[in-house]
């Protein structure tokens, strides 16, 4: 595995995407609550389709961010070294006042239910936090002290998306910000999607919680220059703040116990019909033909491969529960 992955070259967890209604919203609402800035836009007429990418930023660096639009802020996007989120906007959703996305934690029957979970960000202080945006108007799913797990909250952005707000460990270098901490999606199979986003992906383990019911697998793209390192025991409390401090958000995956035993069971991936949200996680690799090239010659199945479709230059893989991964050569607009 080391030898295909070397020969891909290197693969980095670049973005997620929500589909969402009113983008005007939407930017609004994670620029006051959350202080993410717009990093780039593309709009597309012709496909009636507009993209808007948002990323959590330290302040210090806010000023110079280029033009949204611009040659530079593309740039800037496809060769961003973090992970931000891609909201996509079609054209007349917002002017609909029936319109919604399906935005998971639901379920059809007991052998098929939503795969996507949330988003989530770190702050200080969770319940100061959260008063902030109870007193904006931001619902919530759960209060810091609702429900059995206290002192972590879930508020809703304009669409219905669940927002985990987690407490970030004292003593680290980002006291004060709010950032993007991680995406969560449900695996049938842990075996399998470990070895695929860790051989395939190239991500690292850096946390893992075991749970009667449930374990949850925490995964990051580590900076190459090997400055963080996770323990080794990835059980620890040291592994969980690990999981929590970080400039870098997580891939959390949520196992629930005995579904790797049915046959029949699966998640939808947020792009079945009536059922449409979450869209894919994508990364970034130095080739993108060679990239999906050697995945698909390790038997991984394809949405689009880079060839396909009006969009050249990008491909659209799938993980073990069908989510789409979508593929970008790094510094390379769409």
């Amino acid at each position: 595995m080391q030898n295909i992955t070397k020969r891909a070259g290197r693969f980095t967890w670049h973005q997620t995407k929500l589909r969402v209604k009113d983008y005007k919203k939407t930017i609004k609402f994670y620029e006051d609550h959350f202080q993410m800035s717009l990093i780039n836009k593309y709009d597309f007429p012709d496909d009636r389709m507009s993209l808007f990418y948002m990323a959590s930023i330290l302040p210090e660096n806010k000023k110079n961010l280029p033009e949204p639009g611009s040659k530079e802020a593309s740039d800037f996007l496809w060769n961003y070294k973090g992970t931000l989120l891609n909201f996509t906007y079609n054209y007349g959703t917002d002017k609909d006042p029936d319109f919604s996305y399906h935005t998971g934690n639901s379920q059809i029957d007991d052998k098929t239910k939503d795969g996507f979970g949330h988003i989530a960000f770190h702050v200080d202080d969770v319940y100061k936090f959260c008063e902030n945006l109870q007193k904006a108007g931001v619902e919530f799913q759960k209060t810091p002290d609702g429900g059995k797990m206290k002192g972590i909250a879930f508020a809703k952005d304009p669409d219905g998306y669940w927002i985990e707000i987690i407490k970030r460990p004292e003593n680290t270098n980002l006291e004060g910000q709010i950032t993007l901490g991680q995406t969560m999606l449900r695996i049938k199979d842990p075996k399998k999607s470990l070895k695929f986003y860790e051989d395939y992906m190239q991500m690292t383990p850096i946390c893992i919680k075991h749970h009667e019911d449930f374990s949850l697998y925490f995964l990051a793209t580590l900076p190459e220059d090997g400055s963080i390192k996770p323990p080794q025991d990835l059980t620890s409390k040291e592994a969980s703040d690990l999981s929590k401090s970080m400039e870098i958000p997580v891939l959390e995956l949520t196992h629930n116990h005995g579904t790797e035993k049915m046959e029949d069971f699966k998640y939808l991936n947020g792009n079945t019909h009536e059922r449409i949200g979450f869209g894919h996680i994508g990364y970034l690799v130095d080739d993108v033909n060679k990239a999906c090239d050697l995945l698909e010659k390790e038997g991984i199945e394809f949405y689009k491969k880079p060839n396909e479709g009006k969009i050249k230059g990008l491909g659209f893989a799938k993980d073990p529960d069908g989510y789409y991964i979508e593929i970008v050569t790094r510094g390379q607009s769409i």
